[in-house]
């Protein structure tokens, strides 16, 4: 049996797809059938040339899947429940050493010896999630999906939404805080639902898209500030204090992805928070700012990448527990064949810059 997996081009170019021979698991390792795939922002930076993905590397890493095969001594899932050929399964895309120093001190996300996405032509090669199959390496991380969600409630788990949950715990939001999200994309949408559910008010959203601003307040937002009504950094920052009774936010989190929004929203903090940075992925984007704005306010700034390991469960949970509150199925509104992956990205980056656009996400359906 053979399978197709895609890899990322040079910019400008085209998506490689190949066919390679389905691997048998190894002992403790499983093999799924990807069943749909996300279109994240970051995927859309590689693409553009932004993120240090080199040409030849295999694409995508949000997906939910079907058990294809178990390996050797694989009969259940994270949590000891049974597992089976065909069960639905979300799983982490990274696999942290558990090894060294940062690992040690279970700082899971952290590792800087993880294992993430493969050139195409190593083997196993189907590492993304781009392709018809991915393999999981021995010690991977994976829960059996519960049967009441949809696909694509479920497609966004392992990247977005486990993103932002170990994010707003990082960042150390309580009950009662005030939150504001920098952009109200996939990332700033789903940390609205999270922030609400836990107990976090008021929540602000700041986009200039008005069908994101819409959904905003779907999940969950108190306010929204629309960038084309506070068109200057001074006039936002002014906003949320207003907001929050002259203080600034407990909690303001970069879900845009652009440096330029860092010293406004660390001037949005109020003395003793905390700013979230999340978004910015890009080693190219600088911006500067005053760290004496840091100091004087005794602020503090949080860098998360990646979730620990436990963290899927959590957000799995999550879905079930609030389903039909807040409307995730939403985010999805583009589906594309693995074979039409180049028409899905340039409709991605064409519509998320159409002012009229709300949340632009694409899936892939092999």
């Amino acid at each position: 049996m053979h399978g197709r997996v895609a890899a990322f081009p040079k910019p400008g170019e085209r998506f490689t797809i190949a066919e390679f021979p389905v691997p048998e698991p190894e002992p403790g390792a499983m093999l799924a059938r990807v069943v749909m795939a996300g279109i994240c922002g970051s995927d859309l930076h590689a693409w553009r040339g932004e993120l240090p993905a080199a040409p030849g590397t295999a694409a995508g890493h949000e997906m939910v899947g079907r058990v294809e095969r178990l390996g050797p001594g694989v009969t259940t899932d994270s949590l000891g429940r049974p597992l089976k050929e065909g069960d639905r399964i979300v799983y982490a895309y990274f696999y942290p050493c558990r090894r060294c120093r940062v690992c040690l001190r279970g700082q899971f996300s952290a590792c800087p010896n993880e294992i993430a996405r493969r050139p195409l032509s190593e083997p196993p090669h189907f590492t993304s999630a781009y392709a018809d199959f991915y393999y999981l390496r021995p010690g991977h991380v994976v829960y059996r999906a519960p049967d009441e969600l949809s696909d694509e409630e479920l497609t966004p788990v392992n990247c977005a939404l486990s993103q932002v949950i170990f994010a707003l715990q990082e960042a150390g939001l309580r009950l009662g805080d005030s939150f504001v999200t920098q952009g109200a994309g996939g990332l700033g949408l789903s940390a609205l639902a999270v922030a609400r559910e836990m107990g976090a008010r008021p929540l602000i959203a700041i986009d200039g898209v008005p069908g994101r601003l819409e959904l905003a307040r779907a999940f969950g937002a108190d306010a929204v500030i629309d960038l084309r009504e506070f068109d200057t950094p001074e006039a936002r920052i002014r906003r949320v204090r207003e907001l929050t009774d002259g203080y600034g936010a407990d909690v303001v989190a970069d879900f845009v992805g652009s440096a330029r929004v860092l010293a406004e929203g660390i001037a949005m903090v109020r003395n003793g928070g905390t700013y979230l940075e999340v978004g910015n992925i890009s080693p190219e984007d600088a911006a500067p700012f005053r760290p004496q704005s840091v100091v004087a306010g005794r602020k503090r700034i949080v860098g998360v990448m990646h979730y620990n390991p436990d963290t899927i469960g959590i957000a799995l949970d999550f879905l079930v527990r609030t389903r039909g509150r807040y409307p995730f199925s939403r985010l999805i509104s583009h589906r594309f064949s693995l074979d039409r992956i180049d028409e899905a990205f340039q409709t991605c980056e064409w519509a998320g810059r159409q002012a009229e656009c709300g949340v632009v996400r694409g899936v892939i359906v092999p």
